[in-house]
């Protein structure tokens, strides 16, 4: 589908699923077959990506207790990882890449030191089993798989347990982003190579630095027109919704400007721009030919997570990237989660209506406007 320009700034993004809330119509829309739209550019490439994703943590169990006095039965401390994923995958099926934020290091054993002290509060020290790798490359078997690992939580097993992380990772065929200043390099099945930078304020490059991000993303986008960056950074929680052209902190932290760190990475050549960190959904905008998200939410978080609304919504957006007109269709894919950490489509599509709504608020003239079952138009 292409672009058809126009005089309005204001774009519109519609949604893979109907906006039905009752009745049969309910079941009909779930079930109805994900609509897919024709690469019609020579390279242009499907890529679907979601947001934080915790199967479980193995250094720190101790909060199965009271989730399972809440539900009354018992709760594992680790899921079997397939199938927490298993919902998913016909959510990615249609991708040629898919992008995940691991939120959490990798791995089992020993650390060398805790992360959190026994007496902390609001401390969460993440690391999911061996096993998530694998699975992890499992949910598109067809696709290529990037673990994005620039956040806050994939050094929670420390400096050795992130190289584990990395190298379980790599030694399942995971793409890995987010370690360095230089863009992971990704060819697809139809040759196409995509280039993928991942930001954080705790590990990878400092997207406070804004001089250092253009730099960075200028020189993959130069080298690479399919690219794409990752932004793991802002405040977190119930109240985290709305995305501010400010400094955001989150316990005392300096956590970046999301909407300054996007505009510059699209400015400097990316095309896609995807966000996670505040574990909520927000609003997606246009620059130019380029889309930001700047937070797809929770997605998978099993474990010691509030899932309270709504924090309990996420979706996946698939994009088909081209290298001369940036993204030329796009599908937000809603998600819901049910404790203690269960995915799974979501038929009201909660996700697709939040981010309507403060996409409107906070991106008057660029916001992406989300309605149902059509593509990406510009008006």
């Amino acid at each position: 589908m292409r672009f058809r320009r126009a005089r309005l700034a204001r774009s519109v993004i519609f949604a893979a699923v109907l906006l039905v809330t009752h009745g049969a119509g309910v079941a009909a829309a779930a079930q109805r077959e994900l609509p897919t739209s024709s690469h019609d550019g020579d390279a242009s490439v499907r890529i679907c990506a979601g947001g934080d994703v915790t199967l479980g943590t193995n250094l720190d169990t101790t909060w199965t207790k009271q989730m399972s006095e809440w539900l009354k039965r018992p709760v594992p401390a680790l899921p079997n990882a397939d199938a927490a994923l298993r919902p998913l995958r016909p959510l990615v099926s249609d991708a040629d890449i898919v992008l995940l934020n691991i939120e959490g290091a990798i791995g089992s054993g020993p650390v060398e030191k805790p992360k959190c002290d026994p007496e902390s509060r609001g401390c969460f020290a993440l690391r999911q089993p061996p096993a998530t790798a694998a699975a992890l490359r499992r949910i598109a078997p067809r696709a290529q798989i990037v673990g994005n690992l620039a956040n806050n939580h994939a050094r929670d097993a420390g400096a050795r347990g992130f190289d584990r992380t990395v190298t379980l990772l790599e030694r399942a065929h995971v793409h890995v982003t987010g370690v360095d200043t230089l863009a992971t390099l990704v060819v697809t099945r139809g040759g196409d190579t995509v280039a993928f930078l991942g930001f954080s304020t705790s590990t990878g490059p400092d997207p406070r630095d804004l001089e250092a991000v253009k730099r960075h993303v200028a020189r993959a986008a130069a080298r690479y027109p399919l690219l794409v960056v990752t932004m793991h950074l802002g405040a977190e929680g119930r109240a985290a919704q709305r995305t501010r052209d400010t400094m955001e902190v989150y316990l005392e932290e300096r956590r970046g400007n999301p909407v300054a760190f996007a505009h510059t990475a699209a400015d400097a050549g990316a095309k896609l721009v995807v966000g996670h960190g505040p574990h909520v959904m927000r609003a997606l905008e246009w620059r130019n030919e380029s889309l930001i998200a700047y937070s797809l939410g929770n997605l998978v978080t099993y474990g010691p997570f509030s899932l309270r609304e709504p924090l309990n919504r996420g979706a996946i957006l698939c994009t088909t990237l081209d290298p001369k007109r940036g993204v030329s269709s796009a599908y937000l894919r809603p998600t819901k989660q049910r404790a203690p950490g269960r995915v799974s489509a979501d038929r009201s599509s909660r996700a697709v209506i939040l981010a309507d709504s403060l996409a409107r608020l906070d991106f008057p003239d660029s916001g992406a406007v989300l309605m149902t079952e059509a593509v990406v138009r510009r008006r």
